[in-house]
């Protein structure tokens, strides 16, 4: 009796695929990548605020810009 072999392609159905923190930063380490302690406040600053993807870009936009 064969098996049937399963796929891996993700159901369309699913919704979009959500990296979370630690998965992030294991791939980032792969590529020489690692967070820096104010990076990693930021982040859980942003989880405690429970603040919204565009909110979260925007704190991080503020916290690089000059002047």
């Amino acid at each position: 009796m064969t098996k049937k072999k399963g796929t891996t392609a993700k159901d369309p159905k699913a919704g979009p695929f959500v990296l979370g923190s630690r998965g992030f930063a294991k791939i980032s380490a792969v590529e020489g990548i690692h967070l820096t302690e104010a990076m990693k406040k930021r982040g859980s600053a942003a989880r405690t605020k429970k603040l919204s993807a565009a909110e979260y870009r925007e704190a991080i936009i503020r916290s690089h810009r000059k002047g």
